[in-house]
């Protein structure tokens, strides 16, 4: 049959083909089932309402109703999942896939400002207004509990001080703070009052050293202290104070000073010791008992158990004391005999 069908005649066959191809896409979507509408288990908003949208996917036109308030700025709260569904009922929602949830839980992205971030502001105006120095080299302490402010994500960036006064010489000031904008913070801005004072990097023990313990790295802590409280002598780098031990005891928080540390003690008061003479060509080891503590490099005192005398010597190495003769001595026996006149040689027979 092929073979009588004329060229015409196949042309229309393949263009009544593809006009139907439309269709039976058409007759596809159709039939397409719809994406079922989801509740979500966890919830963030930013605003003071919470809409359907942001409960349940595929919530379709309903997806802008707002059903209820938004909790606090930067706290959570948790929603029954079976009162959800009945609400959102109300709404033409309908069938909505619990995935077996009980409660939805929804919190309200919040900027939290403490202490450090009004520390920081107050901190940065009074470097720039009175020219003392580095914003970050500034201590700021307040004269009584900062609180804890929640405001809107999007201020992030929109702290100010808006009225500053501060007297270079007591380092007193009076700041009020404003986030420009927001309606969570309070009304006529935050006013702080406290000390701004200078400060430097220094090493502190970060808790109680005995006398004589030597420091290791967990021992020590950097911080910035008032430089108006440190001494010429203080230690600004760890580095400096590992390994070193405590001249003296020293409590918790005490910041480092210079004199306040020495080298480890390798020899002990009473503690016996191997005391060593040495002299060019000769080493002679012996004990002796250490009648003071000495630090590498240090002249102690050490009573030689043999001869009972004491001899001074260097702390060389733990428990070990060296005495050096530098100097060779010569014996009678090498030395020359004096050329002497008016002596008459007797034999002795």
């Amino acid at each position: 049959m092929n073979r009588l069908m004329t060229p015409l005649a196949k042309r229309c066959l393949v263009l009544a083909a593809f006009s139907l191809l439309p269709l039976s896409a058409a007759a596809g979507e159709e039939t397409r089932a719809p994406i079922a509408p989801a509740l979500r288990q966890n919830v963030v908003v930013t605003g003071d309402l919470v809409r359907i949208g942001d409960l349940i996917d595929n919530a379709g036109a309903a997806a802008d109703i707002a059903i209820f308030r938004a909790p606090d700025l930067g706290t959570t709260g948790s929603v029954p999942a079976a009162r959800i569904v009945q609400m959102v009922r109300a709404h033409d929602v309908f069938a909505v896939d619990t995935k077996g949830l009980t409660d939805i839980s929804v919190t309200r992205a919040g900027l939290t400002l403490g202490m450090r971030d009004f520390e920081n502001r107050i901190a940065a105006a009074i470097a720039s207004q009175y020219r003392v120095g580095e914003a970050e080299n500034l201590g700021i302490t307040f004269d009584r509990e900062v609180p804890v402010v929640q405001a809107e994500p999007e201020f992030e960036k929109s702290l100010v001080v808006t009225r500053l006064s501060f007297d270079p010489r007591s380092g007193r000031f009076d700041a009020t703070l404003d986030l420009p904008g927001s309606r969570a913070f309070r009304r006529g801005g935050l006013r702080l009052t406290g000390i701004a004072a200078e400060t430097q990097q220094v090493a502190v023990v970060k808790r109680s050293i005995a006398r004589g313990e030597t420091l290791r790295a967990g021992d020590i802590a950097i911080e910035r202290r008032p430089k108006t409280d440190l001494s010429a002598e203080i230690i600004a780098d760890t580095n400096a104070a590992i390994g070193m031990s405590a001249r003296n005891p020293l409590r918790g928080g005490q910041a480092l000073r210079r004199a306040d540390l020495q080298k480890p003690e390798l020899v002990e008061r009473n503690q016996p010791v191997v005391l060593i003479f040495e002299a060019p060509g000769m080493t002679l080891t012996m004990r002796g008992t250490a009648t003071e503590a000495g630090t590498e490099g240090d002249v102690v005192h050490v009573t030689n158990l043999q001869s009972k005398r004491t001899v001074q010597g260097i702390v060389t190495g733990p428990g070990r004391v060296t005495v050096s003769t530098m100097k060779p001595r010569v014996t009678a026996s090498l030395a020359p005999a004096p050329y002497q006149t008016g002596l008459v040689r007797r034999n002795v027979q």
